[in-house]
């Protein structure tokens, strides 16, 4: 897993960046030259792509761990602020019997969550874990520099590489990495949230979730049993096998449903790793109190639905008043048969002047 550490130790190893170069050239030479290391990455994309040669899903292949939120920053002082980040390269499971090669920040999808404030000077060290098989670097659009990061993270396996820069405005912005192909990477999980809270905090409320959606492109079919990679060629059609919330197909229901209680306000923390899809984020059965437009500095009172672009993000915010499971869906239905839904479970006791049931109709088992 990563490592997210906050402490006032300033550490800044710029040297040895040019030595992530060497096994890679193209890939390197990514940040100069564009074109020729997306035709030396594009090669590697089409290497890594086949199919693998075993159809059964290994044994004991398991989905993803759930990322946490990371807790409040509550209005404190700036001050030098300390992350690390490992990526690593996991076969795990993105639906029952399918197995899919993932690439992660820590190991968990979307990556661990980054929360810092406005002001703080970030100090992030990248490390790629020696077992992974290809470069990886990290792109945060928190920041304000060549490539938000990416251009001086480039590392290989085994090796490690230090950036420093300062939160300069307030937000929730996604981070991703951006080693050519990038929509390779970024469709094998490679995504997070870094949260930039203003000076004052943002308002207390009673609970906080950390919720992306991303799209999936398998060598194997939708369903097919075995373990899979990552298909450039359905990526670039944009023809997903999967669109799910965190990671797989039912990443956010049954004993892993995000949990609550009536009378709590909560907060969703919401991206959009994409890479090639818009999301109509809703859940079924409220309506947001408020929401931060594209995550940003305007935000807008009862709305039904926000939409979230590839690299977008948002806030939304609600006071659960019913007892019940409410559906989060990305409102373009056909994704639901994808695997875009989670689960909020909230318990409590009725509230009749709000919902009630006068007479019930059939049972169906539905999306809702």
């Amino acid at each position: 897993m990563a490592e997210i550490r906050f402490t006032r130790r300033s550490v800044l190893l710029r040297s040895g960046l040019l030595a992530a170069v060497p096994v890679l050239g193209a890939v390197a030479s990514a940040c100069g030259d564009a074109a020729e290391a997306n035709r030396g990455a594009a090669a590697q994309a089409a290497s890594t792509a086949a199919p693998s040669p075993t159809p059964a899903v290994p044994n004991g292949l398991q989905r993803l761990p759930l990322p946490e939120v990371a807790p409040p920053v509550n209005g404190r002082p700036a001050t030098v602020v300390q992350v690390e980040l490992e990526t690593r390269e996991i076969p795990a499971l993105i639906d029952d019997n399918v197995g899919f090669v993932f690439f992660t920040f820590g190991g968990t999808v979307p990556g661990p969550m980054i929360r810092v404030r406005q002001d703080d000077i970030v100090e992030l060290t990248l490390r790629n874990h020696p077992d992974n098989r290809t470069p990886h670097n990290i792109d945060l659009h928190a920041v304000t520099g060549p490539g938000g990061g990416a251009k001086y993270t480039v590392v290989n396996p085994g090796q490690s590489a230090t950036i420093r820069f300062k939160a300069l405005k307030p937000g929730v912005y996604v981070y991703h990495c951006a080693v050519p192909p990038i929509p390779m990477h970024i469709s094998s999980g490679m995504y997070g949230l870094i949260v930039v809270e203003p000076p004052e905090g943002f308002p207390p409320v009673d609970r906080e979730f950390y919720v992306m959606q991303g799209d999936f492109y398998l060598t194997g079919q939708r369903g097919q049993p075995g373990l899979w990679q990552f298909s450039l060629e359905k990526c670039l059609a944009e023809q997903p096998d999967y669109v799910v919330f965190n990671g797989s197909v039912g990443a956010l229901t049954g004993d892993r449903a995000l949990r609550a209680n009536v009378g709590e306000r909560v907060r969703i923390f919401f991206g959009n790793g994409g890479v090639n899809l818009t999301s109509s984020f809703h859940v079924i059965g409220e309506i947001f109190d408020r929401v931060a437009l594209e995550a940003g500095s305007l935000w807008a009172e009862n709305v039904q639905t926000t939409t979230v672009p590839p690299g977008g993000a948002t806030i939304v915010e609600f006071t659960l008043e019913v007892p019940g499971d409410y559906v989060m869906v990305d409102h373009a239905l056909g994704r639901l048969m994808k695997g875009a839904s989670g689960v909020i479970h909230v318990e409590g006791p009725e509230n009749p002047g709000v919902f009630d049931v006068v007479v019930p109709g059939v049972s169906l088992s539905s999306g809702h």
